[in-house]
């Protein structure tokens, strides 16, 4: 994992004034870099998703993730400069993979970052990342203490029932792992109510039933028994980890 950012901008000069401001809003000496993808022979293009530590010290609930794109015109020495704060890595990931990064090259996250505890979690993780302008990002949280959770409330366009989505990721610090689960609401004020309330399970998405769960079946025995520790988890169980029993509120965003 990158320590200190080089963002390879030695002898550039900013496009214009919106490539000056975002690059001088971003300390390179507050980022890690989780995943990155650089261009080659001639570097004309950075990919980047760092996670922002000054953000912790800030506003409660602010996303901690930055997704950073980078281009350079190496003729005339220029380069503008891209950034977008994220809650969850897979919408930064989403969020560069549309803006040209080959998937493949910003997919895995390294280092030190917490892992996904199983099979749910890696398939919805790629359902975000494959899912071009399909989720419109409505609101989140990112809490670094307990709960250990980030939640993205989402708007699925291509959702015929339930279109408002929640990605909850829970971590897991002590097996140093995560899970991502995805409910789905009627509308925004339910969803909001579930957030505050937890007293019930995530409501699952109707549309995990039928092909995405032979699709996760097939992502299951892909990875054959014995190729790895990471748990399984089956659709009909998946949200069980999410369910409260008990009422908690959300940590510190009023609703």
């Amino acid at each position: 994992m990158t320590t200190e950012l080089d963002f390879r901008l030695d002898d550039f000069e900013p496009v214009d004034a919106v490539s000056e401001l975002a690059e001088s809003s971003v300390w390179s000496g507050g980022l890690t870099v989780l995943a990155e993808h650089h261009t080659t022979p001639n570097g004309s293009h950075s990919y980047l998703v760092a996670h922002d530590g000054s953000v912790t010290w800030g506003v409660p609930g602010e996303p901690q993730l930055v997704a950073i794109k980078i281009t350079r015109d190496l003729r005339e020495r220029t380069f503008t400069f891209e950034t977008a704060n994220h809650a969850g890595l897979a919408f930064a990931q989403n969020w560069l993979i549309e803006r040209g990064c080959p998937p493949e090259r910003i997919a895995q996250a390294g280092g030190d970052s917490l892992k996904p505890a199983d099979d749910l979690t890696l398939w919805i993780e790629q359902q975000i990342r494959e899912s071009g302008s399909r989720y419109k990002v409505l609101d989140s949280w990112t809490s670094d203490f307990a709960p250990c959770e980030t939640w993205t409330l989402t708007r699925d366009s291509s959702a015929a029932q339930a279109p408002i989505r929640v990605f909850l990721e829970e971590g897991n610090h002590d097996a140093h792992t995560y899970t991502m689960r995805e409910g789905a609401f009627a509308d925004e004020a339910a969803a909001r109510h579930w957030l505050e309330d937890r007293s019930s399970p995530l409501p699952q998405p109707p549309d995990y039933r039928g092909e995405a769960a032979a699709r996760l079946t097939r992502a299951a025995l892909t990875r054959s028994a014995g190729a790895s520790v990471i748990p399984k988890a089956g659709l009909d169980t998946g949200n069980a980890s999410s369910a409260g029993t008990a009422q908690r509120p959300s940590p510190g965003r009023s609703m």
